[in-house]
């Protein structure tokens, strides 16, 4: 084994067996609870506040929360999973929950939904915690792109704010400047990451294939790149590259780092990007809308279940800790604390919109996303999403480098695809 793996197989044997640094045996019964945002300002704090409030309804019933980091999260929670001592709340990444539920490690909710009468009805991406026709989680967290903008570059320029792909890419094409006359961009109308990960990389693609009314794969899950709306959107998204309208072969955070500091004019993100502004060079001049495209990007974050093979009166208490985290109250609470829009469409967002002026528009974007049911993990390709992803990087990458017909690279993607379905 390699000195990671042996690494990661030490640290899920500890946390099975309750022996990492700091664990504390208590007294009665012990539920564990592993996740990656235990450290994380606002939503950690939150996961604390559910902790406390379940402790003190459940006497004699302890949480013992352990962080594992999230870039050995999979590896760690797979191992404990495939030696049968999981963790009882089940906290996973919605985009690899699904290989869990596939193994059958997750229990499924229907029934426990069914009693609590829990009402799900507009519940912010949660279609997606579907597997095999049963629930097997709840969506925690689920969101849509705001667009955000420098008001002082377009005014400028004398332009409005656009409200289509065509305003937008006039708009890319006169905000894109050599500011100096060297020869060299100092100034670009947009910016998207094409630098990293493939599921970053689809995220930025995807502005310009939804609203062209491209979808990766169909309701149904059948694969659906080699259409014209999915060309039409390939084509934007060569325009904007080729053309250099965003700098390119620079990571997420490089280029939101230059929108915050004014060297980039208009930016589509998620609700990250606002702390991001505020320490910016130019967060004086920025503006936040709604997208000019429609629907706006939208994407599920994280998702809680129960684990199958925890005993029966654990899975019950189980349940008790899903029930306050999607009750009203603590969803409520979330939207203060975590400064983001919780999943529940009855929670109460009058304190969070106090605190963040501009969250009655996070919620308009995230409704509309959801309402759109749009997602970054395509139906049908969750298992192989990583794969996935990367092949649709690499070949958008070529048709760039090489200048090929959005036509043959839709047509490539789709048999490329397929080819992992099948897997």
């Amino acid at each position: 084994m390699t000195r990671k793996k042996l690494a990661l197989t030490a640290a899920a044997l500890a946390l099975a067996a309750g022996f990492l640094p700091g664990a504390a045996w208590a007294q009665g019964k012990v539920l564990k609870f592993v996740s990656w945002q235990k450290d994380e300002r606002g939503v950690g704090d939150w996961w604390g506040s559910v902790i406390k409030e379940f402790e003190a309804t459940h006497p004699g019933v302890k949480i013992e929360w352990t962080k594992v980091e999230r870039g050995a999260y999979a590896d760690t929670m797979t191992t404990l999973f495939a030696g049968g001592k999981p963790p009882d709340i089940v906290h996973l990444a919605s985009f690899e929950f699904q290989k869990f539920a596939d193994n059958g490690w997750l229990e499924p909710l229907d029934p426990y939904i069914k009693d609590a009468k829990l009402d799900l009805k507009g519940w912010a991406g949660q279609d997606t915690c579907t597997w095999n026709k049963q629930t097997v989680c709840t969506m925690m967290l689920y969101f849509g792109y705001i667009f955000a903008y420098n008001e002082e570059l377009l005014k400028k320029e004398g332009l409005s704010v656009p409200k289509t792909y065509a305003e937008f890419l006039a708009a890319a094409q006169k905000l894109t400047k050599d500011l100096n006359g060297d020869g060299i961009t100092d100034q670009f109308g947009t910016g998207h990451e094409t630098k990293g990960g493939g599921g970053q990389y689809m995220s930025e693609m995807m502005n310009y294939t939804l609203d062209a009314g491209g979808r990766w794969t169909n309701d149904a899950g059948k694969v659906t790149i080699n259409t014209p709306e999915m060309i039409e959107g390939l084509s934007r998204w060569k325009t904007i590259v080729k053309t250099s309208l965003t700098p390119r072969d620079l990571a997420a955070g490089e280029v939101r780092q230059m929108f915050a500091d004014g060297k980039i004019a208009m930016k589509m993100d998620g609700p990250w990007l606002w702390p991001i502004i505020q320490k910016g060079k130019a967060k004086d001049q920025i503006k936040l809308g709604m997208v000019p495209f429609k629907p706006p990007v939208g994407g599920s974050s994280n998702v809680l279940g129960i684990a199958a093979d925890a005993p029966k009166e654990n899975k019950k208490l189980v349940w008790d800790f899903i029930a306050i985290a999607t009750s009203d109250k603590f969803q409520s609470s979330y939207a203060t604390l975590g400064a983001s829009p919780p999943p529940s469409p009855r929670a109460d967002t009058t304190a969070a919109t106090k605190d963040t002026p501009h969250f009655d528009l996070l919620v308009q974007a995230t409704k509309a996303a959801a309402d759109a049911k749009v997602d970054r993990i395509p139906k049908g390709l969750e298992l192989v999403f990583n794969e996935f992803a990367k092949m649709v990087m690499e070949e958008s990458q070529r048709m760039i480098i090489q200048d090929l017909d959005p036509k043959t690279v839709a047509a490539t993607m789709q048999a490329k695809a397929e080819a992992l379905q099948k897997q």
